[in-house]
């Protein structure tokens, strides 16, 4: 013989309890947000300090970060998958009626605190994994079926977006539970009635209470209200562009999978050889993956003086002298860590240089010199192509070198971090001089 709490009839809601599968939804929900909410404090204090310049570049450090944010998003998309079951089961059931009807205004505002927390477990763990699959970051979701969502693009306003919304509804979330908590306990504390007793597991408590005056549709109104509030704050205060706010596992390991556009100072040097050319636009940029993901930032202020005279066959074309301000980087929220002592130490090395010859080739043109970074210079030959209009000149091109040649980055020996190859890629428009 079954017992009366394992019996099918102790299993649904009626008019006055809640039935076991509501309390085993109401108590796992509870434990996940446990878990979640601590795992996704330290995981993103984790993501600062490696951000920080006095990050050491510890390959411990790095595999904490990704195992806490790898945690937090399993956890979190346990917590989604279990909010909707719970809230089709709810809808499924009779809702237990409250306990002091007649206080109207105390019921209504549970209502609107029970509709901002059932949307937010929905909303909160949900844009988090959009923000995820619209980014390529390094804490996978440990489950078998990918790390992409249909519909939603690797794309940096998509990632943006959520990004700002998943911080938004994590704070709402986090505020309708603080109201829940308090609710809860002043019932068991200053009414001392069976609200809190009816929800935890075992024996249901003797109760009564009268059927409740319909609210109509005023606490999801006001729910909606205040939703709109906080969507609207958000906007105001910037929170869907890139860099923010500071989320998820991204953070970590590239800046949020944000980089930060600016434009390219690029001047000419004081003194213009012979067969000067001026820059007037361009951008220097480099690339690199870290945790399988491409980190991309670009110099601000760089100067470039280029002698160059087009000759009638492939030969010596010119020479090139470009120096750059390392400080000018811009690589996201990683920026401050690219200027530590352990990768370009910019305190220390401010500037760094690439001295070439310019030839023509068969096909195309080369820069063939020397790169000095740090206190290490390294040949390097950069291949690019040119357009010449009259007097104007459109190059690009690219090469790859070897951050370990320049002691970059040495405390992370591991290329399944961060690479040992990094691209630089170089576009300018220049005028002839006077």
């Amino acid at each position: 013989m079954s017992s009366p709490a394992s019996s099918p009839a102790a299993r649904h809601n009626t008019a006055q309890h809640y039935g076991s599968v509501a309390k085993g939804f109401h108590w796992l929900t509870a434990l996940l947000m446990l878990a979640v909410f601590p795992l996704g404090y330290f995981a993103n204090d984790l993501a600062h300090h490696i951000q920080s310049a006095d990050f050491d570049g510890a390959q411990a450090t790095l595999n904490r970060a990704a195992l806490l944010f790898s945690l937090h998003k399993t956890l979190g998309l346990a917590l989604f998958l279990t909010a909707l079951l719970r809230i089709l089961w709810a809808l499924s059931q009779p809702k237990p009626v409250a306990l002091h009807s007649e206080r109207r205004a105390e019921t209504v505002l549970a209502e609107v605190v029970h509709w901002l927390l059932y949307c937010a477990l929905v909303a909160a763990p949900l844009t988090g994994w959009i923000h995820h699959a619209a980014t390529t970051g390094f804490a996978p979701i440990w489950w078998p079926f990918g790390q992409s969502l249909p519909f939603v693009p690797k794309s940096e306003a998509v990632a943006a977006v959520f990004g700002g919304l998943h911080w938004l509804f994590v704070w709402t979330l986090a505020l309708a539970l603080g109201l829940h908590i308090a609710g809860a306990l002043k019932h068991e504390v200053i009414d001392r009635d069976a609200t809190l007793r009816r929800m935890l597991p075992g024996r249901a408590p003797e109760v009564t209470a009268q059927a409740e005056t319909p609210h109509g549709a005023l606490p999801f109104l006001v729910a909606l209200a205040i939703w709109g509030l906080v969507l609207a704050g958000g906007g105001a205060f910037g929170l869907y562009a890139p860099h923010s706010h500071a989320s998820a596992d991204t953070t970590a390991a590239h800046g949020d999978d944000h980089t930060h556009e600016v434009a390219t100072d690029a001047a000419p040097a004081e003194a213009l050889p012979a067969g000067g050319w001026v820059v007037e636009d361009g951008t220097l940029a480099i690339a690199i993956v870290q945790m399988g993901s491409e980190v991309r930032g670009q110099f601000d202020q760089w100067q470039a003086s280029i002698a160059f005279e087009e000759p009638n066959a492939p030969g010596p074309a010119g020479t090139v002298t470009v120096s750059v301000a390392i400080p000018s980087l811009m690589l996201g929220s990683v920026t401050d860590q690219a200027m530590g002592p352990d990768y370009f130490d910019s305190s220390t090395y401010p500037t760094a240089e690439f001295r070439a010859e310019i030839e023509k080739l068969a096909e195309g043109y080369v820069a063939d010199g020397t790169l000095r970074i740090r206190d290490q210079e390294v040949p390097l030959r950069l291949p690019f192509t040119l357009d010449l209009n009259h007097d104007t000149a459109t190059m690009s091109g690219s090469a790859e070198v070897n951050r370990l040649d320049f002691n970059i980055g040495r405390g992370v020996q591991d290329e399944g971090s961060l690479a040992y190859a990094v691209t630089i890629a170089v576009e300018l428009t220049a005028n002839r001089a006077p």
